[in-house]
C-alpha cells in the first residue's frame, strides 16, 4: 500500500443550468449538463503518522485550511473509515478560485478518491459518492469520473451520458469575485413576480452534438451577474464575438467559457481577446 498519491482534479462547466425553485431546507434544486475539462489542479496527498490533515497551497489564495474542500473531503473519509492515520494535502492551483469552474469540488473529489486510495480502498464507490453529495453540488460529478452528465436535485442525483467527441474549450475568468449564495438571491430577485418556468425536453439528439447544445445552452444566473457586473457582460459578447459552437456562463460566475470547432479557431480567439478582459486560459474537454 503506498503512502503517497499525485492526482489531478479536473474542471467542469455548465453546458447549460436552470436555477428551480427555493426549497424547504434554504437550497435551491438545479438542473444542468455538467461537462468535465482536460484543466486541472495538482494534488500530492501524503499519509502522516499524526493524526488529522493538514494543507499546503500554491498558485492560488484558497482561505482558511479548515474550510478547504480538500481538507474536509479527507477528513470525512478518516472519519467514516475511524482512521487515526494522518494525511497531508499538496495543492497546486491552476483553475480559477471561486469561478464558476468548480475548482475546490475538484480538489475535493481528488481528495476523497486518493484518501481512500492511501488507506487501501476501505470505503465503496457509494459511500464516496454519499460524502461528496454533502460537500457540495459539483463533488459528485467530479467524483464520477464522467466527462458529461445530467445532473438535478442539488447535483447530486446523475445521469451519466456517453462523451461528446472531444472540442477545444477556451475560459475567460474576469477579475470578479460572484459569491455563490448572493447569485442565487439575485436570480430569485430577477423572478420576482415572474410565471412558471417554460417546459425543457431532453432526448439522445439534443445532448449528442455541440452544435445541438450550443443552440439550447443557457444559464440562469448569465441574466443577474450581467446586470451587477457590465465587465463580466463585456467579457461574454467579446468572447460570444469570436464565433464559438458554444457560449456561456459557468456555474454562477465569474468564469466564462467558449467551445470551438478546431485548436486554430480557440487560439484565434485567445489572440483577439488578449488580456483585456481577464486570464485567458487555452484548454479542452476531457
Amino acid at each position: 500500500m503506498t503512502d503517497r498519491l499525485e492526482v489531478q482534479a479536473r474542471a467542469k462547466v455548465n453546458l447549460f443550468l436552470r436555477v428551480l425553485a427555493r426549497e424547504e431546507d434554504g437550497y435551491h434544486g438545479i438542473e444542468t449538463l455538467f461537462c468535465r475539462l482536460a484543466l486541472a489542479d495538482a494534488l500530492v496527498v501524503e499519509r502522516r503518522d499524526i493524526p488529522g490533515v493538514t494543507l499546503t497551497v500554491e498558485g492560488g489564495e484558497t482561505g482558511p485550511p479548515e474550510r478547504n474542500l480538500a481538507v474536509r473531503a479527507a477528513g470525512a473519509v478518516l472519519e467514516a473509515t475511524r482512521q487515526a492515520a494522518g494525511v497531508h494535502i499538496g495543492l497546486t492551483k491552476v483553475i480559477p478560485v471561486a469561478a464558476g469552474l468548480g475548482g475546490g469540488s475538484a480538489d475535493a473529489a481528488a481528495a476523497l478518491e486518493a484518501v481512500n486510495a492511501l488507506l487501501g480502498h476501505p470505503l465503496p464507490r457509494s459511500e464516496l459518492l454519499h460524502l461528496a453529495a454533502g460537500l457540495g453540488a459539483d463533488v459528485p460529478f467530479l467524483l464520477s469520473g464522467a466527462s458529461l452528465a445530467l445532473g438535478w436535485g442539488h447535483g447530486e442525483r446523475l445521469h451519466l451520458l456517453p462523451a461528446l467527441p472531444p472540442a477545444p474549450v477556451l475560459v475567460v475568468a474576469p477579475p470578479v469575485a460572484v459569491p455563490t449564495a448572493e447569485a442565487y438571491q439575485w436570480v430569485d430577485e430577477v423572478r420576482a413576480g415572474a410565471g412558471r418556468r417554460g417546459a425543457v425536453a431532453l432526448d439522445r439528439e439534443a445532448l449528442g452534438s455541440w452544435g445541438s447544445i450550443g443552440r439550447m445552452a443557457g444559464n440562469d444566473f448569465e441574466v443577474p451577474v450581467f446586470g451587477r457586473h457590465p465587465e463580466v457582460r463585456a467579457a461574454f459578447e467579446a468572447l460570444a464575438r469570436t464565433h464559438p459552437l458554444v457560449c456561456r456562463l459557468s456555474g454562477s460566475g465569474a468564469a466564462l467559457f467558449a467551445v470551438y470547432r478546431t485548436p486554430r479557431d480557440r487560439d484565434d480567439a485567445a489572440r483577439t481577446l488578449g488580456r483585456k478582459h481577464g486570464r485567458v486560459i487555452p484548454t479542452e474537454t476531457a
